[in-house]
């Protein structure tokens, strides 16, 4: 199957920050790969309001529209479905480190990004998302 003929998911997902140098990563129940919270963006839903719906469901954050920053989309091979592409609107938004994790999410950890990368990564987080972290961790040091 060619690039052309995969299906894609357009999802909202964001770079949880601890302020401390360390990024949430989460997996879902039933894989193996450690991404970012965050889901499907909804028909009738804006990026912004799918990832706070999914920060909600996931993590039990209620997080205000106005308090993510937007950091642009992304393209990334799914992780956890075969033959699918991802267009991933990334955001980027510092929060306490105490979450409740629910819904599909069996383990959530909060990583370095030299940490993250000796666990299974999803493409997005190992190709975009510990790059930007990089970027944004070294710049505040």
């Amino acid at each position: 199957m060619s690039l052309q003929e995969k299906r894609t998911l357009h999802i909202a997902s964001a770079i949880l920050d601890d302020g401390n140098g360390r990024l949430l990563l989460v997996r879902k129940t039933g894989t193996p790969w450690f991404m970012q919270a965050g889901g499907k963006i909804e028909p009738s839903e804006s990026a912004v309001q799918a990832l706070c719906r999914e920060l909600n469901e996931e993590l039990g954050l209620n997080i205000a529209e106005t308090q993510p920053e937007a950091l642009g989309t992304f393209h990334a091979i799914a992780a956890n479905e075969e033959q699918t592409l991802l267009k991933a609107e990334l955001f980027f938004l510092r929060i306490a480190p105490s979450i409740s994790i629910a819904a599909e999410i069996d383990q959530a950890i909060w990583l370095t990004p030299d940490e993250a990368e000796t666990f299974p990564l999803a493409p997005l987080t190992r190709d975009h998302v510990l790059p930007i972290t990089r970027k944004r961790f070294g710049a505040s040091t």
